[in-house]
């Protein structure tokens, strides 16, 4: 059957020659994703070549704008076959994570990560998913464990995003105060700043206030600054009083603030959504 424009009924079907030419990939792109992930034409007659429907196709779409943003193949193949994502299905997520199903986790947030973005995944799903994870800590479960491994799951599926290739003209810094080490608060603003198209610098945990001055001295020009503190003991006035010394836009985020007495021009963030609206 000749590549060109295909007819609106689902049920047709078109050699991989088309489904390679309409989609702009190698025949042998789709072969592969065939043969390893099972990811290709879903009926067969026997007899007769394998032909892709609309939906086989629509499939394939989907999973090449997953490995276009970066998704290595496998881990796009796993999200296209796994269900639909539920908005803020945290039992199915619990579920994997307390039997360590890394994979099942992975696939979980990876689709609702593509469906809903990064706000919605993170303040519908993972923050009521920790939240869970708490209570049951403070009840006397032990669950340390599970908490670590949905954790590292966030952050290597947040990683996945591509960052943009443009910085924004006034640079932005993500860090965490010296001695804090919870840093996924700022993974999850940086791949959303990142989902908007606004890059950030991210330094990570326990930046030593010496090390943060380091930082905004080696920018061309004045930064905003977002210091996260999840416990009172970290939150370090002093780290926010060497940003405003080095002429940057001072932002705080995190519960370790909520006592703090900030530095005057220095300005708490309550949300993701108040982070992004000062900084994306």
């Amino acid at each position: 059957m000749p590549a060109g424009p295909l007819p609106t009924d689902h049920t047709a079907g078109y050699t991989v020659r088309a489904v390679a030419d309409r989609l702009g990939i190698p025949t042998a792109t789709l072969r592969s994703w065939n043969q390893r992930y099972g990811i290709g034409p879903s009926g067969h007659r026997p007899g007769t070549h394998r032909l892709y429907t609309e939906t086989d196709i629509a499939q394939l779409r989907r999973m090449l704008d997953l490995v276009r943003d970066g998704a290595t193949p496998a881990g796009a193949a796993a999200v296209v076959r796994a269900p639909a994502a539920a908005p803020g299905d945290r039992d199915t997520l619990l579920a994997a994570a307390f039997r360590l199903d890394y994979p099942s986790v992975t696939a979980q947030l990876d689709a609702h990560l593509h469906t809903y973005g990064v706000v919605g995944t993170w303040d519908d799903l993972c923050r009521p998913a920790f939240g869970e994870i708490v209570a049951r800590q403070e009840s006397g479960e032990g669950c340390i464990d599970v908490e670590h491994l949905l954790s590292w799951c966030i952050t290597a599926a947040l990683h996945r995003a591509q960052p943009p290739n443009r910085l924004p003209t006034r640079p932005i810094v993500l860090a965490c105060t010296g001695g804090e080490t919870h840093a996924l608060p700022l993974e999850v603003l940086r791949a959303a700043l990142t989902e908007r198209g606004v890059g950030a610098r991210m330094l990570g945990a326990d930046v030593p206030t010496a090390a943060l001055a380091d930082t905004l001295a080696r920018l061309p020009r004045a930064a905003d600054l977002m210091l996260w503190s999840q416990h009172e003991s970290t939150a370090l006035t002093s780290s926010v009083r060497t940003g405003a010394e080095a002429g940057a836009r001072v932002f705080v985020g995190g519960p370790g603030w909520d006592a703090a007495i900030l530095p005057p021009g220095a300005r708490h963030l309550t949300s993701l959504a108040d982070a992004l609206t000062h900084l994306g």
